[in-house]
């Protein structure tokens, strides 16, 4: 049980890495909890309600929105919201655990705002704009339409990049992974 846990967000464009930083993160023994996000889209295949995200109907989160219970929210697509509630972050903090968020970047700068000084908020930068093309193409899950739409929206997100906290560069994995471990094991001694 830590006497002062702390937030750790992580945010990227979508292909920048964030995720895979996350989960090493949370592998290297740092006792972060990982603050499970809401969302108002169906549960696909293989997920798990709770671990994966919490799966809400639009009417939900509608009613969370209403009530002030989201640190930060978004409707992504027309009735499909992602946020992050309250709740969940309160329950790990009161456990003694600091939190990790994988958040966008407005979301990730929502929640800095909210926390301050007890969050470090780590914005994950691709070496460059082709780089992450190059690595949004080679998942090969997209089509064309949605590829153009995540261009377009990285490169807005990569606007923010001087907002955070830190910019932690992520062209060789292994050296971006060991870099994280060593800001946040730092943050959480302070």
């Amino acid at each position: 049980m830590l006497a002062n846990p702390k937030l750790i967000i992580i945010s990227a464009p979508s292909g920048a890495g964030k995720s895979t930083i996350v989960k090493h993160l949370l592998s290297s023994g740092l006792n972060l909890g990982f603050s499970v996000s809401a969302c108002s889209r169906h549960k696909r295949e293989g997920e798990t309600d709770g671990k994966d995200y919490f799966f809400l109907t639009e009417d939900e989160f509608r009613e969370h929105i209403n009530q002030g219970d989201l640190l930060e929210w978004e409707e992504v697509y027309l009735g499909n919201f992602y946020g992050t509630l309250r709740g969940e972050v309160d329950r790990l903090l009161e456990a003694g655990q600091s939190v990790i968020f994988d958040v966008d970047v407005v979301g990730g700068l929502n929640i800095k705002r909210i926390y301050g000084n007890q969050a470090l908020a780590i914005f994950v930068q691709p070496p460059s704009f082709e780089v992450l093309k190059q690595r949004l193409y080679a998942r090969s899950t997209d089509n064309q339409q949605s590829l153009d739409k995540r261009d377009e929206k990285a490169v807005w997100e990569l606007t923010f990049a001087s907002r955070f906290d830190y910019i932690l560069i992520n062209d060789k994995l292994e050296i971006a992974l060991n870099k994280a471990v060593e800001v946040v094991s730092d943050f959480l001694k302070a």
